[in-house]
């Protein structure tokens, strides 16, 4: 996921100070702007913005059928880094830059070999050796043989993924919105508003520290397990039947985490701006390692640095953005806290692999924190992945293009397979089963080659 030194430089705006929190009273009640304060741990109370929408009793009784997809794979890690997966049950067919209807297609077959993000070749054919002379006795040498490579672990998955549209009328729907380092909960508030009215109930938690939660004076309350803790606590109290995540930036890895630990209870995941499937692992040489007085002073220098950096433009409207809100109201202590305690070994490519859920990847094509590639190397590691670029948007898209943000995520919400190719495909294979097999699909880096179809014998 994103690492780099400059993932975080929007966490010092203006020179502010300590996060303020309100009561802690006022979680027993409900008020009307959703505002909620719940203690995950003795004296540690994260702001929550809970909106329960009213549904009628004839509306939440309604059944919504549902997509039945096999998903099958085995995942095989060998001793020089290279990451062979396998697909061998449903796969998607996902087009890079449409999110469209994704189509079933059945027991296909998908090798895909990555090591790092550039192209050179993971196992290379050993170089033949140099000709012999030859002569009427003597024959030439036979190429070296390739010795058999052994892997170091080998993963398998097999199971079957029930894949429905999730509507804003349904009861058992919610949506949980997790912000990166710097953020709060504000940054999301017209995708709040927007999907709190179509009917759905929305969840969005302020991280320790940031916007009106509690900010602990001990570094390790800011480690990825301690913040990952916090949102398990939130997940497992607002959670329904089916639960949908969407998370931006170093909020990515959370909802990572959180998809990988409740496989049946995360319905789907929306990654924003994420990064890729890299294990997290702070920086030594960071300008966010300096003493919390230097950042206090470097602060208009950042501030000036993330708004050239995080918006595609720099102009009235950008500057607003920034102001609204309590957004990026973090302490330099809390902002070098959160940048060192980055430490997540587990989350390697093995492990974005493991993933079932379908997941949609929202890329801002002038994004400089997060290259395109990387973003592009997630859709290929995950197994039901949809990329999206907007091209006018930068790394805090949702807040520069909300209402292309918005639609994207709905149309993800509503979207189901469809099975209906997918059973063309196995009437064909039943009545041609005396013939010859089905053609292999084959998939090469997560671009589709190939479409399955029947060979029919030739007439000689």
């Amino acid at each position: 996921m994103l690492t780099s030194i400059t993932e975080s430089i929007f966490c010092c705006l203006m020179g502010k100070t300590t996060s303020v929190v309100l009561p802690v009273e006022s979680s027993d009640g409900k008020p009307a702007d959703g505002f909620e304060f719940v203690e995950v741990k003795p004296g540690r109370v994260l702001r929550v913005r809970h909106i329960l929408p009213e549904r009628s009793a004839t509306t939440e009784a309604q059944p919504e059928p549902s997509s039945s997809v096999h998903c099958k794979r085995k995942i095989t890690v060998y001793r020089n880094g290279q990451l062979v997966i396998e697909n061998l049950g449903d796969v998607l067919q996902s087009e890079i830059l449409h999110c469209q209807n994704g189509d079933v297609e059945q027991c296909s077959t998908v090798e895909v070999e990555l090591s790092d993000y550039t192209t050179a070749p993971s196992s290379p054919d050993p170089k033949p050796a140099p000709p012999l002379p030859t002569s009427d006795q003597q024959k030439p040498a036979p190429p070296p043989r390739r010795r058999r490579r052994k892997p170091k672990r080998t993963v398998l998955i097999d199971t079957e993924r029930c894949i429905s549209s999730c509507k804003g009328t349904h009861s058992d729907v919610a949506l949980f919105f997790i912000h990166g380092v710097g953020g709060s909960l504000d940054i999301w508030g017209r995708q709040l508003d927007f999907f709190s009215r179509l009917g759905y109930e929305v969840i969005a938690p302020d991280l320790a520290g940031h916007g009106a939660s509690t900010a602990p004076q001990i570094a390790a309350a800011y480690t990825f397990y301690a913040l990952a803790e916090d949102l398990r606590a939130i997940f497992k109290r607002y959670a329904r039947k089916r639960n949908i995540l969407i998370g931006h930036s170093y909020g990515v890895s959370f909802c990572t985490f959180l998809a990988h630990e409740y496989p049946e209870q995360v319905h789907k995941v929306v990654m924003i701006n994420g990064g890729g499937p890299t294990a997290l692992e702070p920086s030594l040489c960071s300008i966010f390692q300096l003493p919390s007085c230097v950042l206090h002073c470097l602060s208009p220098c950042l501030a000036w640095s993330f708004l050239k950096a995080g918006f595609a433009r720099q102009g009235a409207k950008e500057k607003q953005l920034l102001k609204e809100g309590n957004a990026f109201n973090v302490s330099p202590f809390v902002l070098r806290a959160m940048m060192s305690g980055q430490y997540w070994p587990e989350g390697d490519e093995v492990y974005h692999a493991e993933l079932t859920v379908p997941i949609l990847l929202v890329h801002g094509m002038y994004d400089k924190f997060v290259p395109v590639e990387e973003d592009q190397r997630m859709a290929e590691i995950l197994l039901f992945a949809f990329l999206k670029v907007i091209e006018e948007g930068s790394h805090m898209v949702m807040m520069e293009c909300p209402e292309t943000v918005n639609t994207l995520l709905h149309e993800f919400f509503l979207w189901e397979p469809d099975n209906s190719k997918k059973d063309k495909v196995t009437a064909e294979q039943t009545t041609a089963d005396n013939a010859t097999p089905v053609q292999t699909l084959s998939v090469a880096n997560g671009s589709v080659t190939g479409t399955p179809k029947v060979n029919k014998p030739l007439n000689k």
